[in-house]
């Protein structure tokens, strides 16, 4: 296929995946399970086949989609640790990592124990071993935050008692122990010796976590510490080096041996909550990178999906089980058993981290590895692994924000107007607000210049947008209906809010004024009036 072809072919796929988050957004769907949609609808058994007999799946064999996957899901977690704040994280740290560890560790071991049991009896899998259900159950022992706070952002849902970063970080910090897993159980059912004990598989586990997370932070330490002292001439490119200090990560501790997503994301981690320059604008170049590797993942995971083969008896059969099995008993029975010390949180609570079991790209991509290792049955486990990614994100997907609300665990929306008018960033240490407000005919009724409009003693009006000319204005400018202004405010209550507030106090004013001279005058008069009264 000619290279023209198939960057026409992906464009096409882009538009219709940037495209159909909107549709995600309206309807309260997961954007990434529209992603797959599209990516099946132009895989090898939809218009895909229209292009040539083979589609055009194969583009991305299971060698290139792992490696795709893989840089994807490094760039996910290193953007999630960037992301992640620690006086978010520190009330939730240590619920947060049993849930990401032994939560991880616990749904594997009970789920893949009724994959055994269960397939064992109805033959659902020919000659499924122990491991091999273990291994199936590793792959989908994690969660995946991106989708399930795309949907509470959408619908303006917030979750009480400190939910909401507790699931941040277990979802950011629990791929990497299922990683762990799944690597150490695709050696033990591939291995031809029996060579493979309990002992070193712990040793393995052990040994990676430690390394990844000690060389994440060294990592990151010496990162910062290097830009701090970098003096680039370019400012673009102090995002790049951020991601090069991604790559470098990623790639430097899996030649020591240690996990290597668990040190991108402690690495982004450490990165996040340190000063350096142009740090926002590493972080919405991070934003727009993360959703960038999310939809291309998806599509590619898309793309090599056969639903003939996906819609088998088997298949389905194995998929449903797993997800009914995940979704009402492993997952939960993980969730309250590692909550028995954290008294503080609830049923409700405990309920509400059970349902947010959500799967995403990590389990295909995972799957994917098992097709490139050549596991017994890894054809069949990428298409029910895909199966229940598929149920996961309709029917948890979909009904997340519908469970907050049944559990009484939701907040108010705290929204936050995006300026429309102005392109301007502060950083994240000014703890001033940037608004905007529209000047109306009533705020120049006692004159047109920025003077005559009274705004709160903390803010300052710092530009003035009419039309596409922006100016930026005095006390005597000028001002006229329909102009924009930007107003910078030590406050984070609404510009706007503020204007009337000051309306009305100064009309109160207004009237106190009048009393107190009233009231003086009137004291002043009966003064002089005592006072001759006297000298008479």
């Amino acid at each position: 296929m000619q290279v023209e072809l198939i960057l026409l072919v992906l464009s096409l796929l882009f538009f219709a995946s940037i495209f159909t988050d909107k549709i995600g957004y309206k309807f309260g769907v997961p954007a990434l399970l529209l992603f797959l949609a599209v990516g099946m609808l132009f895989g090898p058994d939809g218009i895909g086949r229209l292009i040539n007999e083979d589609g055009v799946g194969y583009m991305f064999d299971v060698d290139s989609a792992q490696a795709i996957g893989t840089i994807a899901l490094c760039i996910i977690l290193f953007s999630g640790g960037l992301d992640t704040k620690l006086s978010d994280i520190r009330p939730v740290i240590t619920p947060g990592l049993t849930l990401a560890t032994i939560g991880v560790l616990l749904t594997m071991l009970i789920t893949g124990g009724i994959i055994y049991v269960v397939f064992g009896w109805f033959n659902a899998i020919a000659s499924v071993t122990l491991a091999g259900a273990m291994l199936m159950a590793s792959t989908m022992s994690s969660t995946d935050s991106a989708s399930v706070f795309s949907i509470l952002r959408t619908n303006g849902i917030g979750l009480k008692h400190n939910l909401r970063p507790l699931l941040e970080l277990e979802s950011g910090a629990n791929d990497p122990m299922a990683y762990v897993l799944t690597t150490t159980l695709i050696g033990v059912v591939t291995a031809t010796q029996g060579d493979v004990t309990a002992l070193t598989v712990v040793q393995d586990i052990v040994v990676q976590l430690v390394m990844g997370a000690v060389m994440g932070f060294l990592f990151g330490k010496g990162i910062v510490s290097l830009m701090r002292k970098s003096k680039l001439s370019n400012e673009s490119l102090y995002p790049i080096m951020v991601l090069t200090a991604c790559i470098f990560i990623f790639s430097a501790t899996y030649y020591l041996k240690g996990n290597t997503y668990l040190a991108v994301y402690i690495g982004g981690l450490v990165i996040g909550n340190s000063k350096f320059t142009r740090k926002r604008q590493t972080r919405s170049f991070f934003d727009g990178l993360t959703w960038l590797s999310q939809l291309v993942v998806f599509l590619v995971l898309g793309l090599m999906v056969r639903p003939h083969e996906l819609f088998q008896l088997e298949v389905i059969l194995a998929g449903v089980i797993i997800s009914i099995v995940m979704m009402f008993i492993s997952r939960p029975l993980a969730v309250f058993l590692c909550m028995i010390p954290f008294k503080q949180y609830r049923t409700n609570d405990k309920l509400m981290l059970s349902w947010v079991g959500l799967k995403g790209a990590v389990p295909i991509i995972f799957a994917i590895m098992c097709k490139a290792h050549e596991v017994p049955h890894a054809n069949l486990i990428f298409n029910v692994v895909f199966l229940c990614t598929l149920l996961s994100l309709i029917v948890q997907g979909t009904s997340l924000s519908a469970m907050a609300r049944k559990l009484r665990l939701t907040t108010p929306p705290q929204e936050q107007k995006k300026l429309l008018h102005f392109d301007i960033d502060l950083p994240e240490e000014v703890e001033s607000v940037a608004t905007e407000m529209e000047v109306t005919a009533d705020m120049l009724a006692n004159g047109n210049t920025l003077k005559d409009i009274k705004f709160d003693m903390q803010s300052l009006v710092i530009m003035v947008r009419r039309g596409e000319d922006f100016f930026v204005p005095t006390g005597m400018s000028e001002l006229a209906v329909g102009d924009q202004l930007l107003i910078i405010s030590d406050s984070a209550a609404e510009a706007t809010e503020q204007y009337l507030e000051d309306s009305a106090a100064e009309e109160n004013e207004h009237w106190g004024m009048f009393l107190i001279n009233n009231t003086l005058q009137f004291a002043k008069e009966k003064w002089q009036q005592l006072v001759a009264g006297k000298k008479e």
